[in-house]
């Protein structure tokens, strides 16, 4: 069963700033950056797909991302900086959770990068 992380592509860089120039000087919000590193960490990964998405309607708590699988557990998750570690970190809670039966993963395994950015849990449809 595949997991899949939703990254928000239009979330602020930070609370004051919609965009920033990345390293070629392109002006990208903080979800398209954070998009970019997410996708890249998981090319490849077996049972993680990446998708973007428009609004994941968190503005306060900007870089937003969801987990979700069939039949298990859904994660939204903020508060995210646009970077390497945090990309890391969601991909790494990702692999987890795919490995779970039902997208439960125990406190003691999450990555340090992922502890408080917890925004939702939703249950399972069906």
């Amino acid at each position: 069963m595949t997991t899949t992380i939703f990254v928000c592509d239009t979330c602020r860089y930070t609370v004051e700033e919609k965009t920033m120039a990345d390293a070629s000087g392109v002006e990208k919000t903080g979800g398209e950056m954070l998009a970019e590193e997410i996708e890249r960490l998981a090319e490849g990964v077996e049972g993680i797909t990446v998708k973007r998405q428009s609004c994941l309607m968190g503005c306060d708590r900007h870089c937003n991302t969801a987990v979700t699988a069939p039949g298990k557990l859904s994660y939204v998750l903020g508060k995210f900086d646009p970077t390497t570690d945090s990309a890391e970190a969601v991909v790494e809670y990702a692999k987890l959770h795919a490995e779970s039966e039902k997208g439960q993963v125990p406190f003691k395994t999450w990555p340090q990068g992922v502890k408080g950015h917890f925004v939702a849990r939703i249950p399972p449809l069906g």
